[in-house]
């Protein structure tokens, strides 16, 4: 499963300065412990002969399903069931049927068998059911927004903008609402699955398409097999109007399977994918193990993406246009992540929700992997930036990596198991070596495949490989919380030629980490590397000099999961930029000049920084500029220009664009217009907004143009802010559109206020009210685990807001549509 992608809703609300006091939280959970599911059957093969009812959004199944005790006798067997209709359960004895008393409370099917089995001893039981998944009231999480594992969209063709089609989200235990099953990730099946549907559509499943048949009344039979044992929660089935382009991975298929407007790109979006599977094949040196691999866009998705075995379900973000391509293929992580998972999480999959990061951190690092071997070392140490900030931002620190104890299974889905996971493994990786680290995964794999896993058995591979005893590695990281906040100073005694180094832990609590840290210090270009451990509250090392060393560089590789606070001056950072030279030693030095705008070294080191080679760390360094600072305003305006006109990266021009708009300029009003017509969007949209400020009649003249013709990314918004700023009601359908197409993300979040405002300024009522469907909608698509924070938020202060606006105005019917529609009426 994808990371959950809306971490930054909680400090968005922080900074539209509105926030809900927290109730005293239930903590009865605390005292319930989550032990992996008791075995008692096995699960051995999955049939499936399934029908589908649009009119209905029902689906009419039949299944049969081979179990076998796993170990002591048993004349019973519990599946899940969740809002089924069960017609009939029997036991299958060979052609014939003979039917079996069972109990069914509406979510587990309890089923007395006909007679005691004993261990190994194999039966198949038949169910005749109907799956009725809009019926079904289940809540998801941060990560999955629903969980009513069968979807059914546009199942009737009313809305013309949107294709029809069916698609399932097993994980965590949905499948059971379409797929009597046990429904647990310690469970592995074989399957096949026999779908009949309207010919026209195309349908994809697990395994291979092993027949077709085309029937009388304009349906097609399709049936799929799954030969290698997977666990419940990745069944999937895919059914649309889909264009479907295929590649190849030694001899197995790979194909994509997208809209038809996006077939001409489909290779553009997921063309690296066979070059993936063999860079991911190389490392874990297990090939790729399974029949084929495909991947689908879904519309209406409720999450990123999800790892159903041989066939990955994206949202729709994934679905670029080539414009938008140009700015670099935003879907290209979460396309590793999810084929990542084909090792692990399918092939060995974590046997319970508690040791969810057996799954997630592996996905969640294999970004930083493909990064790293596809675009270099800076693009990977820049992706393991993000995600180590996306779990020091999460406010996590009492969170165990593995844990036993949670409210729901949903809630495992966070930045712990993920970006924490992913980074722990970083430093493991750093600490063994890669030799060590990518053999103990070999390890791990060929030990576990098609089995179930814990974290236990990831220690063993790497202690077996390594001759390392790492309990201690794996109790401080996976099973126990927190992350070390460093203090780290310098005391130079040049009489005596050393150099002491403290560092001290200032994390909250008693917990002291162990921690191996590597110190290069270094003298001109040259280094010398010392390994040292912190293993105290505060740890002194002692280095002897007979020359002043011009830079010691603690944690000199950057992995530590920590907060730091380091006390280099000045000239050793610039040192750390021009020698240390990865991408954290050349983008800490930046962040320190950035806090010293008025020392002319610190200026001189952006300057060499907005140049630097990684076009990233060029917009990074582009956007810490002080613009209100007239030294830099004056000394920067030259590289700005020259940057906005001629950089190799698109997204540099825009960067630069966007500065160049802040100095009001007429003269660059030209360079604006031409941009406006570039090929990148994120140029185009920058352009647009910056010739605003210059010229805002040319830049409405502008946004009216693009606004008749299709546009995606930073155009779409810069649009919208202009049309919003310099519109008219008449503009409602393209603003609308712009704001309703954003997928349940931190972007739609910024877009909610201009929005709203726009929506406060139009009097027609049935525009009025599409646009107040649409930010309700926004509201109640955002994951349980976010809406005790931004549900307040939108209903008492966006909601609210327009209410007040258009009470002002005399419209008091638009007043009450949207009191109509808010969930906290009390503060109207």
């Amino acid at each position: 499963m994808m990371k959950p992608v809306v971490f930054i809703f909680s400090a968005l609300i922080a900074i539209s300065g509105f926030a809900q006091e927290s109730k005293s939280a239930d903590t009865s959970w605390k005292k319930t412990y989550r032990e992996t599911y008791t075995r008692i059957n096995d699960l051995v093969h999955t049939k499936l002969d399934v029908k589908f009812d649009y009119a209905r959004s029902y689906m009419y199944g039949k299944a049969w399903i081979t179990l076998k005790p796993h170990f002591y006798a048993t004349d019973s067997l519990l599946l899940d069931a969740k809002g089924m209709e069960i017609k009939s359960v029997a036991v299958a004895r060979g052609a014939a049927n003979a039917p079996l008393k069972y109990k069914y409370d509406g979510m587990l099917l309890n089923i007395k068998l006909d007679r005691t089995y004993k261990g190994n001893e194999s039966y198949t039981i038949y169910i005749d059911y109907t799956a009725k998944p809009d019926e079904l009231k289940v809540a998801g999480s941060a990560a999955i927004t629903d969980a009513k594992g069968l979807y059914f969209i546009n199942p009737k063709g009313e809305d013309k903008e949107k294709p029809t089609q069916i698609w399932t989200q097993g994980e965590t235990e949905a499948t059971s609402v379409w797929c009597p099953t046990i429904d647990k990730p310690n469970q592995k099946t074989t399957q096949e699955i026999i779908m009949t549907v309207p010919g026209k559509y195309v349908t994809l499943s697990n395994g291979l398409l092993a027949s077709q048949k085309k029937n009388s009344d304009g349906t097609r039979t399709d049936h799929w097999k799954m030969t290698l044992p997977h666990a419940p929660y990745l069944f999937f089935m895919g059914v649309g109007e889909f264009a479907v382009i295929k590649d190849s991975y030694k001899g197995k298929e790979v194909s994509y399977y997208v809209e038809q407007p996006y077939a001409a790109v489909a290779r553009k979006i997921f063309g690296n994918t066979p070059e993936m599977i063999s860079f991911f094949s190389k490392i874990t040196g297990v090939d790729y193990p399974w029949a084929k691999y495909a991947q689908i866009v879904g519309r209406d998705y409720v999450s990123g993406a999800m790892e159903n075995t041989t066939a990955t379900l994206h949202q729709e973000s994934a679905q670029q246009d080539a414009r938008e391509l140009i700015d670099g293929n935003s879907w290209e992580d979460v396309i590793a992540h999810e084929l990542f998972h084909q090792w692990f999480g399918d092939y060995v999959t974590s046997e319970s929700w508690s040791n969810l990061t057996l799954n997630e951190s592996f996905a969640n690092y294999s970004e930083v992997l493909w990064s790293e071997y596809k675009y270099g070392k800076d693009a990977g140490a820049l992706q393991n930036y993000n995600d180590m900030q996306g779990y020091l931002n999460s406010q996590s620190e009492t969170k165990d990596l593995v844990r036993f104890r949670y409210t729901d299974k949903e809630d495992m889905f966070d930045a712990v198991s993920y970006n924490k996971g992913g980074r722990i493994l970083n430093m493991l990786r750093t600490y063994l070596g890669d030799s060590a680290f990518f053999k103990s995964l070999n390890l791990y794999l060929t030990t576990n495949k098609f089995k179930s896993a814990e974290a236990h058995q990831l220690r063993l591979a790497f202690e077996e490989v390594s001759g390392r005893d790492l309990n201690w590695f794996f109790n401080q990281w996976y099973f126990g919380a927190g992350h070390p906040n460093l203090d780290i100073s310098y005391l130079y005694d040049d009489a005596a030629g050393k150099v002491t180094v403290t560092v001290r832990q200032t994390q909250p609590g008693a917990k002291v980490f162990r921690l191996p840290i590597n110190i290069d210090i270094y003298n001109g270009k040259d280094k010398v590397r010392h390994q040292v451990w912190s293993e105290e509250k505060e740890s002194k090392f002692v280095f002897a000099y007979s020359k002043r060393p011009d830079l010691v560089n603690v944690d000199a590789d950057k992995v530590l999961l920590a907060v730091k606070k380091d006390d280099k001056t000045l000239d050793n950072f610039i040192h750390q930029y021009k020698y240390a030279g990865n991408y954290m030693d050349r983008r800490e030095a930046v962040e320190f000049a950035a806090k010293n705008q008025n020392d002319a070294k610190a200026v001189e080191l952006l300057k060499t920084a907005v140049k630097d080679p990684y076009h990233n760390l060029r917009i990074f360094a582009l956007g810490v500029l002080d613009m209100k600072n007239e030294k830099i305003r004056t000394g920067f305006e030259t590289m700005i220009s020259d940057l906005a006109k001629s950089d190799p990266k698109s997204r540099v021009r825009a960067a630069a664009i966007g500065l160049l708009a802040q100095y009001g300029k007429a003269e660059y009003k030209a360079l604006f217009e031409k941009a406006v017509s570039d090929s990148s969007y994120a140029v185009s949209g920058e352009a647009l907004e910056a010739l605003a400020a210059v010229d805002p009649a040319a830049a409405l003249t502008e946004a009216k143009r693009f606004a008749k013709a299709p546009m995606k990314g930073k155009l779409s918004s810069a649009v919208s802010n202009v049309l919003i700023e310099g519109g008219t009601e008449e503009d409602f359908d393209v603003i609308a559109a712009n704001f309703n197409k954003l997928p349940v993300s931190d972007s739609k979040f910024e877009a909610l206020q201009p929005f709203a405002a726009y929506l406060g300024k139009v009097r027609n009522l049935d525009k009025f009210k599409k646009g107040i469907d649409m930010i309700v909608e926004f509201r109640d698509a955002i994951p349980a685990a976010y809406r005790a924070q931004t549900s307040p938020y939108i209903n008492n202060v966006i909601l609210k807001g327009i209410s007040a606006e258009k009470i002002k105005a005399g419209l008091n019917d638009h007043s009450e549509y949207i009191i109509s529609k808010t969930t906290d009426k009390k503060a109207f």
